[in-house]
């Protein structure tokens, strides 16, 4: 263990808000509220988005110009010019939530009290982009917060804060994002205060501890129901809302959310098995117990509970999905 900063950590410290989508947005509003003096906002460049394309502003951006803070999008944060222009503002601190690329050490030796940043694990678990939808893909039963004085690595820096987070009953990854979004933006302002005027003793990572979360990609996406029940419902709610588990039928991919598992030990139906609507899920069959899913949607259709799906849906009893 060694003492974070070298010097006593400044009242209201000059800083950087780094952060792009909605997780972000909460800490940046955080931190407005609390009087910190922020200035400027860094967050990535303007992405076409929607169907129609559309050159859409990260939510960071948004609450930054809402509230007259200047805002920065480089392409790329740790080049030398941007780096400069980081330097003539003269930070004292960096933070850093979702920002969403690789902070180089020329970045992270800009500002006098470090970098620290905000991520949605308790680390050294669960290191990388997607912490939050692996917890759920994982079945894990709890997960947290962190605040890390940041280092070159991938989520490798020493620990200041965690708080832990248990995870909910048939929590999906959007509820546990919105959830841990929300905590971020209290934790990371009762960090500071927490730090005001003060050294304080931060832990260095195990590193023979580490697990990773890597980017979701949609080859993640297509259930197989051959697994166990709570295995496939954790698949379902890991990927709710984006990309969203999904299964065929006649050829056609249905996409199925916020899962459940109705039991664990039933085997006399088939992987994929419809068994009709109970409790207003459709019961589906595994490789070992049932699953219940609430709501399912077609492609470029709206998401819709079971009962209102299968109005214009039929899924026969007996019919076998995955097919």
């Amino acid at each position: 263990m060694t003492e974070f900063p070298a010097e006593p950590f400044p009242d209201r410290p000059r800083m950087i808000f780094m952060g792009t989508p909605d997780f972000a947005v909460p800490t940046l509003k955080a931190l407005i509220a609390h009087g910190h003096d922020v200035l400027a906002v860094v967050t990535q460049p303007d992405r076409p988005k929607g169907r129609g394309k559309k050159l859409t502003a990260p939510p960071v951006k948004q609450v930054a110009l809402e509230h007259g803070i200047a805002v920065l999008q480089p392409e790329k944060a740790s080049d030398d010019t941007f780096c400069g222009r980081i330097r003539e503002k003269t930070p004292d601190l960096i933070v850093v939530v979702a920002f969403g690329q690789i902070l180089k050490k020329k970045l992270l030796d800009v500002p006098k009290w470090g970098v620290i940043n905000v991520h949605g694990s308790l680390l050294p678990n669960l290191r990388g982009a997607a912490p939050i939808q692996w917890t759920v893909l994982n079945d894990e039963a709890k997960t947290g917060l962190t605040v890390m004085h940041m280092d070159e690595g991938m989520d490798t820096g020493p620990i200041l804060f965690q708080e832990e987070v248990p995870v909910l009953q048939d929590e999906t990854a959007g509820h546990l994002y919105d959830r841990l979004a929300t905590m971020a933006g209290d934790l990371l302002a009762n960090s500071l205060e927490r730090m005001s005027g003060k050294r304080i003793t931060e832990t260095p990572q195990d590193h023979a501890k580490a697990t990773y979360a890597p980017k979701i990609t949609k080859d993640l996406a297509l259930v197989d129901w051959k697994g166990a029940a709570a295995k496939v419902s954790a698949r379902i709610r890991g990927l709710d809302p984006r990309p969203g588990a999904y299964t065929l039928w006649e050829g056609k991919e249905i996409k199925l959310f916020a899962s459940t598992v109705i039991d664990t030990d039933r085997e006399e139906v088939l992987p994929g098995q419809v068994l009709g609507l109970k409790e207003g899920c459709l019961v589906i069959g595994t490789g070992r117990g049932t699953v219940g899913v609430r709501e399912l949607q077609f492609p470029g259709k709206n998401r819709l509970p079971a009962k209102e799906f299968l109005r214009g849906c039929s899924l026969p009893e007996g019919v076998v999905l995955g097919k």
